[in-house]
């Protein structure tokens, strides 16, 4: 494995400082055996549940190591990030705690939840400034704010105390299980909890493989490691919004690059089911990026069986109201839920005959959009279908053709699916 020469690498040391500064203020999380995962993948299925923090995220560790280093001169002047969640709440409560002037720029479109969530933590000691319609664009006025006030930015990955801090989850499993650690699945956006691990690992741990984890819509370290050099994405899909970033850190993309084992890509509506399924089955909350490590279990079944397997569940700041799109997005995934252009004859009964003939026993209709201006004849209508075998779906579109009820299939049609979804 190729080092990088000069290059910043944590130093077991500085986490174990780390550790000392958080201990004041994040209690140790706990390592849980999932005996659901363990059974399926006939392994030992350990979850580390970063989502438990007051904070729902592991995020608190790098803010707060952070500020807590920063002179008395620079925290006077305060601090500044920019961030659409974790991060953001990480930072107000730091700066709420140690009593230190911050702002946070956020894009206008996050979540109400979010900004409430941040402000509560920071209280009186942090100002929420909304700006741009997307993490770039507050990010880049971050900058500009800071600089021209002379502020301290906090970066949400890309910083020597940030990853420090994140490091010590790494420290905490190590020190809360007797048997040696195997793998180690962390989801990766910046690369900071990732470079972290992979610190503290090749010091205490070294036989330890990490896996790093990215939403497919987003794989920027995936793409930056397979060019060999920093590769910022022009287009993602942001709705795993705590891992989708367009371009990964300076000082985490060689430390991920040298000492990952893997990287790996999960699809968005994967991760989706393993939401559905730690709520439904395990009553745990996560948000989508603290589910990118479970969905990414099973392309892995076959090398961790028999190991000792860590999951670290990052986050649980997850917005009910994306309850609806999450479950949409899993059925899609499971190609369960189809749409397509109906084409009703304008017939007494036409409607009746497409439920009683064409819909198999167990299909059933999600969503119906119907239209009656376009053809005296024929008037079509959007329809969304819910099967509950994905092999159902041949037999459907056969029988729609043969009585003359197919318009379209619109699941693979993106410029059109983009707006039912």
């Amino acid at each position: 494995m190729k080092k990088t020469v000069d290059a910043y690498f944590p130093q077991i040391a500085d986490i174990y400082q780390a550790a000392k500064t958080i201990g004041q203020v994040a209690e140790v999380t706990p390592l849980q055996q999932s005996i659901r995962y363990s059974k399926k993948y006939g392994a030992n299925i350990l979850l580390k549940r970063e989502d438990l923090h007051r904070v729902r995220s592991y995020k608190i560790r790098g803010a707060y190591n952070k500020i807590s280093s920063l002179s008395k001169e620079e925290l006077k002047r305060g601090v500044v990030c920019a961030s659409a969640g974790n991060h953001a709440q990480g930072v107000a409560f730091a700066c709420s705690h140690l009593q230190v002037k911050g702002t946070i720029y956020m894009p206008v479109v996050t979540p109400r939840q979010k900004i409430d969530q941040t402000m509560m933590f920071g209280g009186d000691w942090v100002k929420v400034v909304l700006e741009g319609d997307t993490f770039d664009d507050s990010n880049k006025a971050a900058q500009l704010f800071c600089e021209e006030e002379g502020k301290t930015f906090v970066h949400p990955f890309d910083d020597e105390k940030i990853i420090e801090g994140q490091a010590t989850v790494g420290l905490e499993l190590l020190q809360q299980t007797d048997v040696p650690v195997d793998y180690v699945f962390a989801a990766v956006g910046g690369g900071g909890l990732a470079s972290g691990l992979c610190a503290t690992f090749h010091a205490l741990s070294p036989s330890t493989k990490i896996i790093g984890v990215e939403p497919q819509g987003a794989p920027s370290m995936k793409e930056s490691i397979d060019n060999g050099k920093l590769v910022e994405l022009q287009q993602i899909d942001k709705f795993i919004d705590g891992a989708a970033v367009q371009k990964v850190g300076q000082l985490t993309f060689p430390i991920c690059r040298d000492h990952l084992h893997k990287m790996a890509t999960v699809p968005e509506g994967k991760v989706c089911q393993a939401i559905l399924d730690l709520y439904n089955r395990d009553a745990i909350v996560v948000e989508p990026a603290g589910a990118l490590t479970i969905a990414a279990l099973d392309d892995f079944s076959d090398e961790i069986k028999g190991k000792n397997v860590v999951c670290i569940i990052s986050g649980s700041n997850n917005d009910i109201t994306r309850t609806a799109e999450i479950k949409e997005r899993a059925l899609l995934y499971a190609n369960l839920k189809h749409y397509f252009i109906v084409r009703f004859p304008q017939r007494p009964g036409a409607l009746k005959e497409f439920v009683a003939d064409i819909l198999g026993p167990n299909d059933d209709i999600t969503h119906f959009e119907y239209s009656k201006k376009s053809s005296r004849e024929n008037a079509p209508a959007v329809v969304g279908i819910e099967l509950k075998s994905a092999e159902d779906l041949e037999p459907l579109i056969k029988r729609m053709k043969a009585n003359n009820f197919f318009g379209d299939y619109l699941n693979n049609k993106p410029d059109l699916f983009q707006y039912l979804v």
